[in-house]
C-alpha cells in the first residue's frame, strides 16, 4: 500500500488496521461539497461532489440497506449555463435538486473567506498540526479547509498524507469527506496507486459509494495505464445507479486514446440511450483519435456524430472544428479538403453549393403554429403570469391589425444599453426597424405609460406614431404574446428579443415539433446588440439559409464558433467549414 510515506508508517499502520477491521461509521454523514480545478488542455475542469447518508452507505453486515438511485438531468447544449455561473455554483457548494440543505458547519464554511489559507510545503508532525489547528479561527473545520486549500494549491501528496495520519491518530477515524478530498488530490496529480488504495479503503468501509466518489475514481483510473479498471467500476455503478455523464465520458476517452473505437462508440450509444448529453470535449475526442484510420464502420459512426450535431443544433468551437477538418483530410483514399469560409446569399463561395433554406414549408409552418398555440400559448404555462382575459384582449388587438412584419419585445430591447434611458434604447430600435416601412408591433408594459426618469411621455408618443403598441400588465409574461403575434402574422414575420424561448420549446412534446421550432427560431429571430462605441444598436437579420450542419454526400458544411463558450440557440455562428471531396 502506498497511502502513507515512510515518515508516517506508525500512523499508516494504525489507519490501515482500522480501515480493514473496525473502522466505525456514523449513519449521520453530513452533506458536503468539494470544488476544485484540474488543468485539461486549454481550460479547467470542475467537479462537484455531494455526499449524504443516502448515497454513501456504510458496510451493512445484514445487507438491509436499500440501493440508492440517481436522478438524471436533461442538458440542452444551446441552453447551458455560462462558465462563470457554473463555477460559482460549484464553489458555493450547491447541490442537485432534492439534496439536503447544507448543515450549519457548511454554512459557516461558506461565510468565511478561507481561500488564502496556505498549506505547508512539507509534511508536519502531530504537534505542528495541532498548533496550526489551534491558531485557526474555526478549529472545527480546520481539516476540511486545509484539504480544500491543498487541492487548490496542488500540494505534495506527502503533505496531505501527514494530515490524514494526524487525523487518524487523533480521532481513530477519517471522515468520508476528507478521504474524498484526498482522492481528489490524487486524481489531480495522476497518482494511480494512491487512487487504488483509497478505493480499497472506501470499499471496505462502505458497501457502495456515492456518485462523486465514482466520478473521481473512474476519471483517475481512466487517465492511467489501468484504464480498464475504470470500465469495471462503470459496470459496478450501473448496478446501483444511472452512471453520470462524467463516468461515461472518462471511459469513452480512455477507450479512444487506446484506439478501441468500437468500445468507445458502444459506450457513446449507451450514454445517449440513457438521455445523457455528451459534451463537445468527448465528441471532439472521437475525431482526434480516429485520424488516419481506414474503417468504413468507424467512418459511418463519425458521420453519425456530425448528424447528431445537426439534429441538436450544436455548434462546434474552433478547436473542435479543426479536429473535424483534420479527420476528413486524414481519411485514407478519401480526398477530402476543408476550407474556412463565410456564406453569402445561401451559396458557399468554396464549392458553390446552395445551403438549405431556413423557411419551413407551408405544411410545417401550419403544424408548428397550431402546436405552439395549443401546447404553449393555450397550455397551462401561459397563464401563470398572464390572465385569460388579458390574453383574449391581446388576441383581439392583433387580429384587428394583422399582419405585422416585425414583433418587438419592448422591455427586452429597452435594457440593451443600461446607461441610457430605457425609452431612448427602444426609440432607437423602432427608428432603425421602421426605416423600410415595416409594420411594427411593440410589446410593452403599462408602467411605460407613466412619465418617469426612464420613460418620457413625449418619446413614447413619438414612437406610437411609428409602431403599434400593446401594453400588458407589469407582471405579465410576454413571450406568449410575442409568439402569438409573430405566428399569426405569417411566415414572413420576424421577431426581436434576446430571450431564448427555451421554456416554451420545452413545452412541445415531440422532438419533430421541437426541431421545427428551433429551425423557425433560427430563421425569424433578429439578434441585436450595442455597437462598439455604444451609441447605436446593431441588428443582425435572420438568415435566409439554415445555420446547422449540412451535407450533400460529397460536401459537408459545418457552422462553428470562435470561442469555447456555449452559445444560446438563437446566437448562430457566422463562420463555416466547407469540406469537399475532390
Amino acid at each position: 500500500m502506498a497511502l502513507f510515506s515512510q515518515t508516517s508508517q506508525q500512523g499508516f499502520q494504525a489507519l490501515l488496521w482500522k480501515c480493514r477491521m473496525f473502522w466505525p461509521v456514523s449513519r449521520c454523514q453530513q452533506l458536503f461539497a468539494v470544488s476544485f480545478s484540474i488543468p485539461n488542455r486549454e481550460k479547467m475542469n470542475y467537479f462537484s461532489f455531494v455526499t449524504s447518508s443516502s448515497t454513501a452507505l456504510p458496510v451493512d453486515p445484514k445487507g438491509t440497506d436499500v440501493f440508492p438511485t440517481e436522478k438524471r438531468s436533461e442538458i440542452d447544449y444551446g441552453e447551458e449555463k455560462g462558465w462563470d455561473e457554473e463555477t460559482k455554483e460549484i464553489s458555493e457548494g450547491n447541490s442537485s435538486v432534492g439534496a439536503p440543505k447544507k448543515p450549519l458547519i457548511r454554512q459557516v464554511l461558506s461565510r468565511h473567506k478561507f481561500t488564502k489559507v496556505q498549506p505547508p510545503e512539507k509534511p508536519l508532525q502531530a504537534e505542528e498540526w495541532n498548533r496550526l489547528r489551534e491558531s485557526f479561527q474555526s478549529p472545527e473545520i480546520f481539516e476540511e479547509v486545509m484539504f480544500n486549500s491543498m487541492v487548490r494549491c496542488n500540494s505534495p501528496i506527502d503533505v496531505a498524507k501527514s494530515l490524514l495520519t494526524h487525523v487518524a491518530k487523533n480521532n481513530g477515524d477519517i471522515a468520508y469527506n476528507l478521504l474524498l478530498k484526498y482522492l481528489a488530490l490524487c486524481v489531480q496529480q495522476g497518482q494511480t496507486s494512491e487512487i487504488r488504495d483509497v478505493y480499497d479503503i472506501m470499499k471496505i468501509r462502505f458497501r457502495i459509494l456515492e456518485s462523486g466518489a465514482y466520478n473521481l475514481l473512474i476519471k483517475g483510473l481512466c487517465n492511467s495505464d489501468q484504464w480498464r479498471m475504470g470500465l469495471t467500476l462503470l459496470e459496478e455503478v450501473k448496478k446501483i445507479m444511472i452512471p453520470s455523464r462524467t463516468n461515461y465520458e472518462s471511459c469513452i476517452k480512455a477507450a479512444s486514446r487506446h484506439q478501441e473505437m468500437n468500445l468507445a462508440f458502444e459506450l457513446y450509444h449507451e450514454m445517449l440511450s440513457k438521455d445523457l448529453v455528451p459534451t463537445l470535449d468527448v465528441l471532439q475526442a472521437f475525431f482526434d483519435f480516429s485520424r488516419g484510420m481506414k474503417d468504413a464502420e468507424l467512418q459511418k459512426e463519425l458521420f453519425g456524430v456530425l448528424l447528431y450535431l445537426r439534429e441538436n443544433q450544436i455548434y462546434p468551437h474552433k478547436t473542435f472544428m479543426r479536429s473535424i477538418k483534420l479527420w476528413f483530410e486524414s481519411m485514407p483514399g478519401g480526398n477530402w479538403r476543408g476550407h474556412l469560409t463565410n456564406i453569402k446569399d445561401r451559396q458557399c463561395p468554396v464549392c458553390n453549393h446552395q445551403l438549405e433554406d431556413s423557411d419551413l414549408t407551408e405544411e410545417e409552418y401550419n403544424n408548428l403554429r397550431e402546436r405552439i398555440i395549443r401546447d404553449v400559448i393555450h397550455g397551462t404555462d401561459t397563464f401563470r403570469k398572464t390572465s385569460p382575459q388579458e390574453f383574449e384582449a391581446f388576441q383581439t388587438f392583433v387580429e384587428n391589425r394583422l399582419p405585422f412584419d416585425i414583433v418587438i419585445d419592448g422591455l427586452n430591447v429597452s435594457h440593451i444599453k443600461p446607461r441610457r434611458m430605457q425609452c431612448e434604447n427602444l426609440f432607437d430600435a423602432v427608428n432603425c426597424l421602421a426605416k423600410e416601412n415595416a409594420r411594427l408591433l411593440v410589446l410593452g408594459r403599462k408602467h411605460m405609460l407613466i412619465n418617469s426618469s426612464n420613460w418620457k411621455r413625449e418619446v413614447m408618443k413619438e414612437m406610437q406614431n411609428k409602431a403599434d403598441f400593446f401594453f400588458a400588465e407589469n407582471i405579465s409574461e410576454d413571450d406568449a404574446f410575442l409568439l402569438y403575434a409573430t405566428l399569426r402574422s405569417g411566415k414572413h414575420c420576424k421577431f426581436v428579443t434576446r430571450d431564448f424561448l427555451r421554456d416554451h420549446k420545452a413545452c412541445l412534446s415531440d422532438s419533430l415539433t421541437r426541431h421545427l421550432f428551433r429551425k423557425w427560431q433560427r430563421g425569424h429571430q433578429i439578434v441585436f446588440s450595442p455597437s462598439a462605441g455604444g451609441k447605436h444598436i446593431n441588428f443582425t437579420p435572420a438568415f435566409s439559409y439554415d445555420c446547422v450542419v449540412q451535407t450533400t454526400g460529397d460536401t459537408w458544411h459545418i457552422p462553428y464558433k470562435d470561442s469555447f463558450e456555449e452559445k444560446y440557440s438563437y446566437e448562430v455562428p457566422r463562420k463555416w467549414l466547407c469540406i469537399q471531396q475532390q
